[in-house]
């Protein structure tokens, strides 16, 4: 699945970049942010368990595609926060924040058949933003862009 990979890559990237700046910001710490990257993708766990099945269990509405959305993630990102030391929290919140934004900018670039977006900012809003059309989440060039830049960024950390 070329689409997760690239947003690993993309997470990596950001992080390492940081890395640069900010001297806390180790490996584990660049791991974290990759995992962030993958929050939004949580949803697609609906491959495996009906939103329906889940209505029932909680007895309210569901449905996935919350999860991939600015309020899904950020609930997603404060359980993360919450399951590591205390000591770490405000790192781990802003890695965690920082990779699942990037991931959800990028699916906002994504080519969609309507030239719009899908609620990327449910639920402070319903509105679904224009997207530019860059690239299709099954193109494969984008993962070996991706890949690269993010090759060239570790190098130029590892060399600075």
């Amino acid at each position: 699945m070329p689409d997760l990979l690239s947003h690993a890559f993309i997470a990596f990237t950001v992080c390492t970049l940081l890395s640069l700046r900010y001297d806390w910001l180790t490996g584990e710490y660049v791991t974290v942010g990759m995992a962030g990257a993958f929050i939004p993708d949580m949803a697609k766990i609906k491959i495996l368990v009906d939103a329906a099945a889940v209505e029932a269990v909680l007895g309210i509405p569901f449905d996935w595609l919350g999860v991939h959305t600015l309020g899904g993630a950020f609930v997603a990102v404060l359980v993360g926060t919450v399951v590591v030391n205390r000591a770490d929290r405000r790192r781990v919140f802003g890695l965690l924040s920082l990779g699942a934004a990037s991931h959800l900018f990028a699916d906002a670039l994504l080519l969609k058949a309507a030239g719009r977006s899908y609620e990327v900012l449910w639920p402070l809003t319903q509105y679904h933003p224009p997207t530019p059309g860059l690239y299709l989440s099954t193109d494969i060039w984008l993962t070996g862009v991706t890949g690269t830049v993010a090759v060239a960024a570790w190098l130029f950390a590892s060399r600075s």
